[in-house]
């Protein structure tokens, strides 16, 4: 399978709706700028390097090209406005539960926003909400080096070529983290109905 993430890779593969639609770029800012704000809910924006990534608190987001998956998905939940933040807890589990039947690695969700493989940060979930939508990022660490990831003293980074010491197949992790996060986020929906 090739590790392209481009449209004509992935969306033979999607497995519901989340995806749809779906843009592709190989270099931008962030992901998170890519949607538009009429963007229909499950859209997704995804790119192979990001110049200007970030994490909770502003904290930068680096991925060396097609290291990493990188993708922003837009979200127009019809919740009381004070649960948004339970999002990137909802994008966690789905992140995880992607790890487990892609890499079959067994990851930890910390709160708020992190999903951690041994002790370590693998992936992170940034959820901005503006004007009735949720514009929901989520970055994993795929097939990064040591040396090209930042040096932490809490939750150091890691990346699943580091953790499992084989190539994991980018559009695989990115069609299941799709296919949970539909899966999760539905389910949350429907518990404030």
């Amino acid at each position: 399978m090739t590790d392209s993430l481009a449209p004509e890779t992935l969306l033979p593969l999607l497995r519901g709706r989340f995806g749809r639609p779906y843009t592709y770029v190989e270099q931008c800012e962030s992901t998170q700028r890519l949607l538009a704000a009429d963007a229909p809910e499950g859209a997704v924006a995804v790119a192979d390097e990001q110049s200007a990534g970030r994490g909770r608190l502003g904290h930068d987001w680096v991925a060396p090209p097609g290291s990493s998956v990188l993708a922003s998905v837009a979200l127009r939940p019809d919740v009381p406005t004070a649960v948004l933040p339970e999002l990137s807890l909802v994008a966690g589990r789905a992140c995880a539960r992607a790890l487990a039947e892609v890499v079959e690695v067994v990851p930890e969700v910390k709160w708020p926003n992190d999903v951690l493989v041994g002790g370590r940060k693998v992936a992170g979930i940034l959820a901005e909400a503006r004007e009735g939508r949720v514009v929901l990022g989520i970055g994993i660490n795929v097939l990064q080096t040591a040396d090209d990831l930042p040096q932490r003293a809490q939750y150091p980074a890691t990346s699943l070529l580091i953790e499992t010491s084989r190539r994991v197949p980018r559009p695989e992790l990115l069609v299941s983290l799709l296919y949970h996060l539909e899966r999760e986020y539905d389910s949350w929906v429907s518990g404030y109905r």
